[in-house]
């Protein structure tokens, strides 16, 4: 794939994880539960942030979230939540810490629920990619964030959802003077 040389104007120049982040996995549709399920933690822990704050800790956060394995995250006990609070490797935000377990119960009851979590969210567009730039929350993402919180998660909030969205290829959403934009996307003289 040949590297954009214009970029949506978050992607930090002069951050090699950030370019990487942008050019090979922001807006690229995700299928697969674990890596749907990593997004969803991260973006939680965003919240309030900047993403090359969690960008920069991903590894980290990786390893003490035990490779994002629902499973076993849904177990943390309070011990284990203190253990995490005292790491600096992470965001140590113990509501942020509790939402990534009282989460990862939701999203295991999901998965059984609906055969997979991705079956469940694609399903809000029939499968298919959303082509939008501009908004930082939409009906969509109202719509969704409602149906989690209404099954119990935490910092899920629509402009959260959106921006999950966006990493996950459901909304495709490079700027209109980023190599990567498409022409499918509805850009308006509001949001342009």
């Amino acid at each position: 794939m040949k590297q954009p040389v214009h970029r949506c104007a978050w992607a930090d120049p002069a951050d090699p994880a950030y370019i990487r982040y942008h050019d090979e996995v922001w807006g690229v549709p995700v299928h697969d539960d674990r890596m749907l399920f990593e997004m969803l933690i991260l973006e939680g822990f965003q919240a309030g942030l900047s993403w090359a704050t969690i960008l920069h800790k991903k590894e980290h956060f990786e390893a003490a979230f035990d490779g994002f394995d629902a499973g076993k995250i849904s177990q943390y006990d309070q011990a284990r939540i203190e253990q995490l609070a005292a790491d600096p490797g992470i965001i140590r935000n113990r509501l942020k810490i509790q939402a990534a377990v009282t989460n990862a119960g939701v999203f295991l009851q999901m998965q059984k629920e609906f055969g997979s979590f991705s079956d469940w969210l694609w399903s809000f567009t029939e499968g298919k990619v959303i082509y939008e730039y501009g908004p930082t929350s939409s009906p969509l993402s109202d719509q969704i964030s409602s149906e989690l919180k209404k099954r119990g998660m935490k910092f899920v909030g629509t402009t959260i959802i959106y921006a999950y969205l966006q990493a996950v290829g459901v909304i495709y959403g490079h700027a209109p003077d980023c190599d990567l934009f498409d022409p499918r996307e509805n850009v308006t003289e509001e949001n342009s």
